[in-house]
């Protein structure tokens, strides 16, 4: 009687999580004024689709043409925040601070969010209540827009169909510009560690995953990852993958299966990566 009494309040709660469901987006900015612009249209494109969305963007005060910018978007923005900030993760975490939607997330100010994305989102939010993780595709693509490094791309969609905590912890195959969480796991997990320089992403999914389990909404991509030789994984690739590390160890234990496929796989992509730059460098030359 009393898990029939539990599963109904479940469901109840759940229908009210779906009758109600609001989107915060986020959007962390320092001088990407040369991208900004793409990545707020694809945003408040959004809201097209019914979806009601709270639209966030703090500014670490751009010197750029960032804050014109934002201001010709002004009437589709909830709130800007504009104050110095101590880089990507602390802005982030002001901007969740600062949210009141039930389903959370946070672009990039140089990635994008194809159309119908957060329509999806809150369909498979909707089908699946135990879920504290959406996410779904996601390429890679150039400064101007066109994909590249699709091989890397279609390695981590291998992992989509076997995705699990456990899986996560060997591999970071999900990529954050496609990836929204309800509320109640942020609460949970707490907010993005500062102190990490290039993995506070990778460490705090981990942290949203005991939450519950992870759902996919499958078929088009749902965002688009933008690299360019200013983004973090542009410039610290190395340093990314060692605090990847270094967080998959910390959340499954130092002498885990998962810890050392994870070490494994962190000097095989750092080997790829670095010859990848290595090329750049020699086309450049």
């Amino acid at each position: 009687m009393l898990g029939f009494l539990e599963s109904g309040m479940e469901s109840k709660d759940n229908a009210a999580f779906i009758q109600t469901m609001r989107f915060s987006i986020i959007t962390p900015n320092y001088n990407s004024g040369r991208f900004l612009e793409q990545t707020l249209s694809s945003v408040i494109a959004q809201a097209s689709d019914g979806i009601e969305l709270e639209y966030i963007v703090v500014d670490g005060g751009s010197t750029d043409s960032s804050h014109d910018i934002i201001a010709r978007y002004s009437n589709s923005i909830a709130r800007t925040i504009i104050e110095k900030d101590s880089g990507p993760a602390n802005a982030i975490n002001k901007g969740l601070s600062a949210a009141t939607g039930d389903v959370l997330a946070w672009l990039n100010a140089d990635d994008i969010y194809y159309p119908d994305a957060l329509r999806r989102v809150r369909q498979v939010f909707e089908q699946r209540p135990d879920a504290a993780i959406c996410f779904g595709g996601c390429p890679i693509v150039d400064a101007q827009g066109q994909e590249i490094r699709a091989a890397i791309t279609r390695f981590k969609e291998i992992f989509y169909p076997v995705s699990s905590r456990f899986t996560y912890q060997c591999i970071n195959y999900l990529s954050q510009p496609a990836l929204f969480f309800r509320r109640s796991a942020f609460e949970q997990a707490g907010p993005l560690r500062e102190d990490m320089r290039a993995a506070w992403d990778y460490e705090f999914i981990l942290r949203l995953w005991r939450s519950g389990g992870a759902a996919q909404a499958q078929g088009a991509p749902l965002a688009a990852f933008r690299w360019h030789e200013q983004s973090i994984s542009g410039q610290h690739f190395a340093r990314q993958f060692k605090e990847e590390y270094e967080a998959a160890r910390a959340d499954a234990g130092r002498l885990a299966p998962q810890t050392l496929i994870h070490f494994c796989v962190r000097w095989g992509i750092v080997g790829i990566y670095s010859l990848m730059a290595r090329r750049r460098k020699k086309s450049c030359a």
